[in-house]
């Protein structure tokens, strides 16, 4: 690919992730720092200005001169210029979408805040993204003419410490914040008066690039968001490569189309290039299908995405959300390209036996998210996602994974991030939706994954049944009841080992009379002690009057309570056999 790196050598693309509330003036922001950069360069076609601003939808972009920090970058590939690729990131749902999608190539954030509103509730949903996928941010009070003239430098101050203090806690405590007015006057004014801090703004962002670390290697993985067709070439394909490279006459497949097309050529920067690799936006024109069945979606090297019906990933829970995070319930997850609702199962590491032996004992479960998850080892089941112990959670969160159930399979690379939310939330509840992140572990790529994959989930459940012994027939049995319902199959309890509250163990030897009584065997006999406790239980049962007439056992003596027989075993939550385990 090094002619395509000649042909570029001139420019040097840095993607600038542009988020925020609703109506707090994004897409403004992108058109006035694109119309104010490059009066020159920018798109001047019909076309592009009867679609708004640009070319590719959600996309557009300037080119300034490369600032000087980035001229003696230490003898890497020499740039002429630098061009800023704004990615403004619409309504809610696909927010998170476009932003997890796009992780791996955004190089900077751009929070956009309302200076009149301040943070608002979307505002820290995209502090939390920006957390997970992005180095470094810069936050924009916009509407700044809103303010009255007098009073409008103490309030720029007076929300720039708030927004200070917000971050303080966040990788981006020391960023940034300035003042601008995108559109003065707001969407409906004339487009008359100039954008006020727009070019100071373009100054900062140029001061904030540095050289993106971009890899070729691997698969090849492009977001495509916009797609149309030129008569007698082709269709076209504008995107981002979010990894990999890809070159003419590569192979590449579609997977949301289920073909494979070639590439019959590529441009950037307008310019037609032989290839082009991760970070760099570009136009791949293939051969001809309907532009129609692909809007917005994914690209990638033939084979290397795969469709999930289920996923096991790890997971932590978002500091931020509020609620519990419970089995069973629903969620929207976001993975790959896709926001999809699943079905959620929270399982974690069995708790240390202090029987072990002490090489194990003395090593508390593992607690890092890196922890490799296995089919091999046994996994405990949850109610819900365990927040860290004691005051204000502050104790380390255990180790803990999900089982996700997709409603509809979904097409993504594998090791991918994943966020869960509740999107159906209110948007105007000042709750953040935002619920639990991790990273895609394991997938099940079968439609009948209940019978052929979930069984190696060693996924258990404790169970514990108490009842009472009844009498006494030998020194070596017992018969019980109250442990099983009467239409309880006993054959399946047979062999398992149970305990007495006065300490013997036995087992589970075969039913007795029809009423779900039972025998057990207590290998090592019954102690004296218990004998006495036993026979006295039985005496007062033997006495009193006759039928219907009073008995002795309303009175029981201090020392005769019953003795309890204890059953404790784990049963597999997904053994087709329902299988009875104990250790």
């Amino acid at each position: 690919m090094s002619e395509s790196a000649d042909s570029c050598t001139s420019t040097l693309n840095f993607n600038i992730g542009v988020l925020g509330h609703v109506d707090s003036g994004k897409t403004s922001l992108s058109r006035a720092l694109s119309s104010t950069a490059s009066t020159a360069a920018f798109d001047k076609n019909p076309q592009s200005r009867e679609r708004g601003i640009t070319l590719d939808l959600g996309f557009s972009s300037f080119t300034v001169d490369l600032p000087d920090h980035l001229r003696d970058s230490g003898g890497q590939q020499q740039y002429g210029s630098l061009q800023f690729t704004l990615v403004d990131c619409p309504g809610h749902a696909s927010l998170i979408r476009t932003i997890i999608g796009g992780a791996q190539i955004i190089d900077l954030m751009m929070l956009v805040v309302d200076v009149v509103k301040g943070v608002q509730t979307q505002t820290a949903e995209c502090l939390l993204i920006g957390e997970l996928t992005c180095p470094r941010m810069v936050v924009i009070l916009n509407k700044v003419d809103l303010l009255p003239p007098n009073k409008r430098q103490s309030a720029i101050e007076k929300m720039t410490k708030r927004l200070h203090k917000t971050l303080e806690s966040t990788r981006f405590k020391e960023c940034p914040v300035i003042a601008v007015a995108a559109k003065p006057g707001g969407p409906e004014a004339p487009d008359t008066e100039e954008p006020h801090g727009v070019p100071e703004l373009i100054e900062l962002l140029k001061k904030e690039t540095y050289l993106p670390q971009r890899e070729p290697g691997g698969d090849l993985l492009m977001a495509v968001d916009h797609c149309f067709s030129i008569r007698g070439q082709g269709t076209v394909m504008t995107g981002t490569i979010l990894q990999g490279s890809l070159a003419i006459n590569d192979t590449v497949e579609i997977p949301a189309l289920k073909v494979t097309k070639k590439i019959k050529s590529v441009q950037m920067f307008r310019k037609p290039v032989s290839g082009a690799m991760q970070g760099d936006r570009v136009g791949v024109c293939v051969t001809q299908f309907d532009p129609k069945l692909l809007e917005r979606g994914v690209v990638c090297t033939p084979g290397s995405l795969r469709t999930l019906y289920a996923a096991v990933i790890s997971v932590r829970k978002i500091g931020y959300f509020k609620g519990s995070l419970a089995t069973r319930a629903k969620f929207h997850i976001t993975v790959g390209h896709e926001t999809v609702m699943a079905r959620v199962m929270f399982f974690g590491l069995p708790p240390v036996d202090p029987s072990e032996p002490p090489s194990d004992a003395t090593a508390p479960p593992p607690r890092s998210l890196d922890s490799p998850f296995t089919f091999e080892r046994e996994y405990v089941y949850q109610d819900e996602y365990v927040t860290g112990q004691g005051e204000a959670s502050l104790g380390p969160e255990p180790e803990q994974w999900a089982l996700l159930e997709f409603e509809r399979p979904v097409t993504c690379p594998s090791l991918c991030l994943v966020i869960g939310s509740k999107l159906d939330t209110d948007i105007h509840a000042n709750a953040c939706r935002l619920a639990f992140q991790g990273r895609l572990l394991q997938g099940f790529e079968d439609k009948g994954y209940a019978e052929t994959g979930l069984p190696r989930l060693r996924i258990y459940k404790t169970k514990h049944k108490e009842g009472q012994v009844e009498r006494v027939t030998d020194d070596y049995t017992v018969i019980g009841r109250n442990l099983f319902k009467k239409e309880t199959n006993l054959q399946l309890f047979l062999g398992l080992k149970v305990t007495l509250s006065t300490g013997e163990t036995g087992i589970v030897e075969g039913g007795f009379g029809q009423s779900g009584k039972f025998k057990i065997r207590v290998r090592e006999g019954l102690c004296p002690e218990t004998k006495r406790l036993l026979s006295s239980t039985s005496k007062k049962k033997g006495k009193g009057g006759s039928k219907g007439g009073p008995t002795n056992e309303e009175e029981p003596k201090a020392d005769s309570q019953p003795v309890c027989i204890h059953l404790h075993f784990k049963r597999f939550v997904f053994d087709p056999h329902k299988k009875m385990v104990q250790s």
